[in-house]
């Protein structure tokens, strides 16, 4: 059951900068995927590298699933609405995240691994998020936790809002996973309609809002469902405000930015080419976590 918390209240709101259609793309064994959050963003929302929205009740779209692939340098935070996604990997673990759970995964210094989806009433529903490493964390020994849905932290505020706390801690309420380094911030936010939901955010954290059900409205600027809005970096303001002309659901990313050198190729996120280079020769001669 939810807990009731006292809402917190922003004096300066940010706009928003601007709005991001996803392009459709495909990946894996030829899943279909809505990629809201792309490389060229990466400097701009830094420390996330990538946002995949995925949704179908076409079997056909999403069956065939990530058959094993390598990781280095990153963290993947997959979040399920509806469906499971069953994960095995080089270190031999395995686990299987279903309906409202997650699947954090720090690939560090490098795993293999794959996501198979598994349906629950023909219905896949979800995202995945890359969330960069700092260089000291960029070779850590891979780890990986599966959160099921009763153990993510929610709460409600007296407006209604019903928030789910992925990461980070707001509103007085820890969320399943901290991490140092980015301090990121991972919230699904269900708000009723007419209905306002205020974040603080620290000013320094980039930020943004992808509304998946409904439409919001963020500083007087409307914010269609599916689309990513881009939170404005103004140093005086202390949060955000949300309002739902009618029942939506959204989630809210924001992060302390790392401003380091970004060197990606494919499934390898590092600082240099060199890095990059070790981390293919590495996955090729077979030295990932095993």
């Amino acid at each position: 059951m939810a807990q009731t918390v006292t809402e917190e209240r922003v004096t300066r709101g940010r706009g928003v900068e601007r709005l991001v259609n996803g392009q459709p793309t495909t990946d894996g064994a030829g899943v279909k995927i809505n990629r809201v959050l792309t490389q060229t963003l990466q400097r701009r929302l830094d420390p996330f590298l990538m946002l995949d929205a995925f949704g179908s009740d076409k079997p056909g779209d999403y069956i065939a699933g990530f058959p094993e692939h390598p990781h280095r340098g990153f963290e993947t935070i997959t979040y399920m609405l509806t469906g499971s996604m069953r994960h095995k990997d080089s270190g031999g673990n395995e686990g299987l995240i279903t309906d409202g759970g997650v699947q954090w995964m720090t690939a560090g210094r490098g795993v293999a691994h794959s996501e198979m989806p598994e349906q629950t009433d023909g219905l896949m529903e979800g995202f995945q998020l890359w969330l960069n490493l700092p260089s000291s964390d960029k070779m850590m020994e891979p780890w990986y936790r599966d959160i099921p849905a009763g153990d993510i932290p929610r709460f409600t505020t007296g407006s209604g809002a019903v928030v789910q706390v992925i990461a980070g801690t707001t509103h007085g309420v820890a969320g399943a996973v901290e991490r140092a380094g980015t301090e990121p911030l991972y919230l699904d936010v269900t708000l009723p309609a007419n209905a306002a939901f205020d974040l603080q955010l620290p000013a320094g954290h980039n930020a943004f809002i992808y509304p998946y059900r409904g439409h919001l409205v963020v500083d007087e600027a409307c914010v269609p469902e599916a689309r990513m809005a881009i939170l404005a970096n103004d140093p005086e303001a202390d949060g955000v405000r949300i309002v739902a002309p009618k029942e939506s659901r959204f989630i809210v990313v924001a992060g302390r930015p790392l401003n380091e050198p970004i060197a990606q190729y494919g499934p390898f996120v590092m600082n240099t080419q060199a890095e990059i280079m070790q981390a293919m020769d590495d996955y090729r001669a077979g030295r990932f976590a095993a």
